[in-house]
């Protein structure tokens, strides 16, 4: 997404641009295709007529569906496709018959997977009945005249919204476009701006309904309930990490983050809170009823997904009366939820087919007599998997990555004593990372894509070099929070313990 945005930007200046400089990127593009997809090629045909060795040919497996991504093909198509020719490669025509037979069917035929169609139609009411909106709003009345308010409104809003949307990239989208022009306005430094905007959608992907950690249950099979609560005191103390950074650039170096001059009264207050009920009432209904046990993980999200189209439709901004326009609400709602639960099972598929293909090659058990034979200890391989996922957030999207690395890495993680359900907690927070830091975190090009609209900078030149080091801040904050859950993993595992969460 962010290459061609950025190819976009591009074409606007055709008539400006050098003929010889736009040949020669052709050509690099040109080349850079050929490349991936003849080395593709290359390595299908050895899986399909070669004989390579299980080993072998679970790693050509992998690194096909790297290429295939890289390339552009759909993640849960690459991982099919490449899944397939692996599993031909060490299995034979029967293992690859078996599992296709049974890979569409046992993968999402499961009770506990109704909760992402149902998180995501909840997220999809709330967005397009304005609610979301509406908090950003009555976030900034509260917030706005303390030191980096607008700031603290950013991380607030886009902390209770992203639990919502359960996707990083729609959500920086949609609140870009309306903080980063509020705070440019007030006299924020761009990269402060643009920083505070990018990592905080990230939070929403820990704290409850969170898509990202339902599907790393159904990957790594642990509770979906116990790995909902499992984010919780991670996504607060994340939270409270970020509004510290910001409230203390706003007292040290208040031209970074200046106070702004609008004042609200208490009654204006007051109704700006009134708006964010409906939000809140959903997080108490879905939150509330698995932790006090009244409602499965399941059971929550449908009865949440109910209120939130009933608490949307009363409280919707279009206009739209009557019958017809409730049907209407209804219908783009669940347009919108279908096509992106589809592609979300799609990926499961993938990751059937992927872990049959990693079962029969022993990846896995390579892998983990490797780390047993180098002599690391658990502290030792996570501190070494932080780096890992850094490097492949910067070109992969974090559904790939969670479904990628989780068949590849359980043996191993388990091996070493690692709790699946914290460890859950710990990749949700490295993807998420990995998606703004430098040279290539693709959550960084689209916020600076955004930065590029003159309705968002204000007239103000916002260079890619002054995104980057506006997320660096952020990106260690969020860093020294996941060394601290490494030394302290009770913080992860205390609350779903306590609570004892079924399904």
């Amino acid at each position: 997404m962010a290459f061609i945005a950025a190819s976009a930007h591009d074409t606007g200046n055709l008539k400006t641009a050098p003929r010889a400089p736009r040949a020669k990127q052709n050509y690099k593009s040109w080349a850079w295709v050929a490349l991936l997809y003849g080395s593709a090629v290359l390595i299908a045909g050895y899986l399909w007529l070669g004989e390579p060795s299980r080993e072998i040919g679970g790693f050509l497996t992998v690194a096909l569906m790297l290429i295939l991504m890289l390339g552009g093909v759909h993640i849960g198509l690459a991982m099919t496709g490449a899944g397939a020719l692996g599993l031909y490669s060490t299995g034979g025509l029967t293992a690859l018959q078996s599992t296709l037979e049974q890979g569409t069917y046992d993968p999402t035929a499961t009770w506990q997977l109704s909760v992402i169609p149902t998180f995501i139609f909840m997220g999809t009411a709330l967005w397009k009945s304005g609610l979301t909106t509406r908090a950003f709003e009555s976030a900034k009345m509260w917030l706005g005249i303390v030191p980096g308010g607008l700031a603290l409104t950013t991380t607030v809003s886009g902390a209770g919204l992203a639990a919502s949307s359960g996707s990083t990239i729609a959500l920086t989208h949609a609140l870009g476009r309306v903080s980063i022009p509020e705070m440019l306005r007030a006299g924020y430094k761009p990269g402060f701006a643009i920083g505070s905007t990018a990592m905080a959608g990230t939070l929403g992907q820990l704290i409850p309904p969170s898509v990202l950690l339902v599907v790393y249950a159904g990957a790594a099979q642990t509770s979906v309930g116990s790995q909902l609560m499992a984010g919780i005191v991670p996504g607060i103390l994340m939270a409270i990490a970020f509004c510290a950074l910001i409230f203390a650039v706003g007292i040290f170096k208040p031209a970074h983050a200046p106070r702004t001059n609008a004042q609200y009264s208490l009654v204006e207050k007051c109704k700006g809170l009134v708006q964010v009920i409906p939000l809140a009432l959903v997080a108490v209904v879905v939150i509330g009823g698995i932790a006090s046990g009244l409602f499965t993980p399941t059971e929550s999200a449908a009865i949440g997904s109910i209120v939130a189209l009933i608490l949307g439709w009363f409280t919707r901004t279009d206009g739209s009366v009557g019958v017809r326009g409730f049907f209407d609400f209804l219908r783009s709602t669940l347009v919108t939820s279908v096509i992106s639960s589809a592609g979300i099972f799609l990926l499961l598929i993938g990751v059937h087919v992927l872990t049959r293909v990693v079962t029969l090659s022993q990846l896995a058990n390579r892998l983990t007599d490797m780390v047993v034979s180098v002599g690391l200890n658990a502290v030792s391989f996570l501190l070494i998997l932080i780096l890992l996922y850094l490097l492949l957030g910067m070109f992969m999207d974090t559904m790939a990555i969670i479904l990628l690395t989780v068949p590849i890495l359980a043996t191993p993680l388990m091996e070493l004593g690692v709790d699946m359900i914290w460890f859950g907690v710990f990749l949700v927070i490295m993807v998420e990372i990995g998606m703004v830091t430098p040279p290539l975190g693709v959550l960084s090009f689209v916020i600076h894509r955004i930065a590029q609209d003159p309705e968002v900078n204000q007239g103000q030149r916002i260079s890619l070099t002054t995104t980057f080091k506006g997320v660096l801040p952020f990106v260690a904050v969020a860093l020294a929070i996941t060394v601290l859950l490494i030394a302290f993993p009770e913080l992860v595992t205390w609350l779903p313990e306590r609570l004892s969460v079924q399904g």
